[in-house]
């Protein structure tokens, strides 16, 4: 009695399968850490156009600055509080009304005219 042996050539896919797994990878990290430095240099860029805004303006951006940015928790508690008074609802009646509506019988939508009556007895 012989059992079935079952051999799998992995050479034809391995190339194939590395190369896109690979490159895969490779442009999934890339794209994050592009994102990671757009992310941090934003808010750089942000902050350098403040200063100079108030510097044109006449004022100190040392002492201006301090009151400028938020931490990162009141503004969650400030976005949190908009959110939740946009998400206000009307108040409902609770009053479930059922009106019957009567419509004229229409052969059209019957289901006993589509049937086939095969048994010819």
């Amino acid at each position: 009695m012989t059992l079935m042996k079952i051999e799998m050539d992995f050479s034809a896919a391995l190339g194939e399968g590395l190369t896109i797994a690979v490159v895969g990878y490779v442009t999934v990290f890339s794209a994050l850490v592009v994102l990671y430095f757009v992310f941090t240099y934003l808010a750089r860029m942000h902050k350098s156009q403040v200063r100079s805004r108030l510097i044109r303006q006449g004022k100190q951006p040392e002492e201006c600055c301090r009151d400028i940015f938020i931490p990162g928790d009141t503004v969650a508690a400030i976005s949190m509080a908009i959110y939740l008074y946009n998400e206000l609802h009307d108040e409902e009646s609770n009053v479930i009304t059922i009106k019957k509506v009567s419509k004229a019988y229409s052969p059209w939508s019957s289901k006993i005219y589509g049937l086939r009556n095969l048994n010819k007895w």
